[in-house]
């Protein structure tokens, strides 16, 4: 299993950025996926998560500014990020939850940084 995330970048505040993620080795539509993220000197913490039958959760602090989606035909995971605030600075890391095998699967982190 391969998760390539991809479109961080540096974006001032208020601003938007919308990340993807591509999977290939696995049957997409059968998993569920998310997205964490992590600050310098920071824990890895939850962002967002969608199941495989489509239901959202997001974390407290980014509620009503991102929005997370899923193309199961493209096999890729997107992360829509609004409004976007300096404590949003992190690496983001796409993650798929393998259903079958009770497995977890990681992309390599890209790079979001806001400035003030």
């Amino acid at each position: 299993v391969q998760l390539q995330a991809s479109g961080g970048g540096l974006v001032q505040a208020g601003r938007s950025l919308k990340l993807s993620c591509a999977a290939s080795g696995i049957i997409f539509s059968s998993n569920n996926l998310g997205w964490y993220r992590q600050a310098p000197g920071g824990q890895r913490e939850l962002v967002a998560t969608i199941t495989n039958g489509g239901m959202t959760s997001y974390a407290d602090s980014v509620k009503g500014r991102f929005t997370i989606s899923r193309d199961n035909a493209r096999n890729t995971v997107a992360l829509q990020m609004n409004s976007l605030e300096p404590e949003d600075t992190s690496v983001y890391y796409c993650y798929l939850y393998q259903v079958s095998t009770r497995s977890h699967h990681w992309g390599q982190g890209t790079l979001v940084t806001v400035s003030s």
